[in-house]
Formats: C-alpha cells, structure tokens, sequence
C-alpha cells in the first residue's frame, strides 16, 4: 500500500496474532523493503489487535530495519485496510502507536476508503541536544510558540545549517531553502539525519513557502532509516508547523505539495491539535515463500 508513493509492506496479524513475538520484524522489514532482492518498500507495516483501549495497533519498521513511532502516510493505509477488508465497519477509529493514541476519519466511497483524515497530536519543540566540537548545535533565537530556531555545524557540510526541530511524536528538523528541486537532500540528509545534535536520529525536511501563496509549501524529506522518500506525512506536518511558528505563514490550512503528491494539513497553532488529509491506495496482497523466509532470517522461533 502507499500514501502518494511513500510505500510500505503491510502485515496483517490480526487473525493471527501469536505470530507477532515470532518473528524478528526488523530482519523482514530490511529484507522487504530491498527494491531487488524483496518487495521493494520504504518499510514494514505491521495491523496489530490493539492492547490499550484503541481499535487497533501500529507498528513500523523502516527499510533499514529500525523501529519508528508514528508515521503519518501509514497509519492512513492502515485505515482503509482494516474497513475494505471488513475488520471494522466504524468510520472512525482509535488507533495506537508508539506516539499515543491516533484518530482516523475514513471518508468512504463505493464502500471502500478513499482518504484518510488523521488527528496527528499536538506538535512540540523536539529535544535537541548540543554536543561539542566539532559538530556543535546551539540556540540561536526563539520562534513563536516554544520553538526554536538551532544552528547545526558539520564538517562534511560547506555552511552552518539554521533548522528548526519539531516533534510528531517522531523527531523532525526543518531547513527553509530557497529552491527544494535543487536542495541538497541526497548529500546533507543523511549528514543531517545522524548528526549528534539528535540523539534518536531525525527526519530531515526541506521546505519552501511559495511566493505571493502562504498556504503553500514545497517540501521534500529525508526520513529516518529509509532516505529520500515520496511523501512523509509526519514530515509535511513538521514543516507546516515550522513554518507557522517561524513566521512564513500565519495560515490554518496549507497544502504541502510533495514528490508524490499533496496533503492538506489543518492546524490552529501551538498547542492545538493538528489534523492531516490524504489519500491511501492499496496495490496488491501476496504470500511469501517459507524458503525466502528463513534465508531473510525473519524467524525467531516456531
């Protein structure tokens, strides 16, 4: 399934939920996500029974096998797996992940889901931690808030980058840039990504108002453990709240216009919740081979 081509593999447990503490989904996850050798995904995906009171239960994994807490285009597909595959017939639903509690809109058409809206939280100032030389962070100014403006320095990059680090739940940090078409996504992501400034890793948003259009934003994203990626729903969240609390937009709905694709993004500023809209589509079901399996070493015991 995929969110404007943000895709992942999806794995239903709920009619078989034993299965979930037999398998090393971090292995399944590095193996499926390989677009030669596996599926080809930016992830793993697992629909789980839920365990605290909600519905049901996401976990993700991304492509390099590393456990995430939320992700924004996911938990949409998750939505419309659960009601065309009639799990649920409720078009509102609760569902928990390692962010909290999520509540999903499903809008339905012909029966089946079409678009997701998201009740994504409430967005805070990430944790960053400054380091030491050579690679120091430090405060520059306050935005609006409770956020920040940081200064980010690395060797491997030719200048000091100014970034402004959101939490959605999942660590984020927002650089503006002129022209995001020839933003340095490829070289100074995954710099930015594991810069000792963020303890637990970042995705890495590059932004752009458009001109003369505050409820516009260009944006593409560096996510964490899985590159450059087609959309990011957490990440077109944490830019539009970067770019409210910074000043370049004082807008309560902003489209961000992303590789694959848009998503609406509603939020009435620091401290309000912060809704999210788009589309999910699902691709195909299939089996994996028992061989393929064990060579992956998705197996922890039988």
């Amino acid at each position: 399934m995929h969110g404007l081509g943000n895709d992942y593999v999806y794995v239903s447990l709920l009619e078989h939920p034993e299965w979930e503490e037999r398998v090393d989904w971090s292995a399944l996850s590095r193996a499926a996500s390989n677009r030669h050798t596996g599926v080809g995904s930016d992830g793993l995906i697992l629909i789980a029974p839920a365990q605290a009171g909600g519905d049901f239960r996401m976990r993700i994994f991304n492509a390099d096998g590393s456990e995430g807490e939320m992700c924004g285009n996911g938990i949409r597909c998750l939505g419309k797996y659960v009601y065309d595959h009639g799990f649920t017939q409720a078009e509102s639903l609760q569902i928990e992940t390692r962010a909290g509690m999520r509540q999903l809109r499903l809008q339905v058409q012909a029966e089946q889901v079409v678009a997701v809206d998201v009740e994504m939280g409430v967005p805070a100032p990430a944790a960053v931690c400054a380091q030491v030389d050579p690679t120091p962070a430090r405060p520059l100014r306050p935005a609006a808030g409770g956020f920040s403006w940081w200064e980010v320095a690395e060797p491997r990059l030719p200048e000091a980058v100014l970034l402004i680090p959101v939490s959605m739940g999942n660590p984020h940090a927002v650089w503006f840039v002129p022209d995001v078409g020839q933003a340095p996504v490829k070289s100074a992501g995954p710099v930015l990504e594991r810069h000792p400034a963020f303890p637990q890793r970042a995705n890495i948003e590059f932004a752009h108002v458009r001109a003369g259009d505050p409820r516009q934003l260009d944006v593409r994203v560096w996510e964490r453990g899985s590159g450059e990626t087609q959309a990011c729903g957490t990440g077109a969240c944490a830019a539009v709240v970067a770019a409210r609390v910074a000043g370049y937009t004082q807008e309560k709905v902003v489209t961000v216009h992303l590789p694959g694709g848009d998503l609406s993004i509603r939020w009435p500023g620091p401290g309000q919740v912060l809704w999210m809209s788009g589309p999910a589509v699902e691709v195909f079901t299939g089996r994996w081979q028992t061989g393929w399996l064990a060579a992956a070493g998705a197996f922890l015991h039988a």
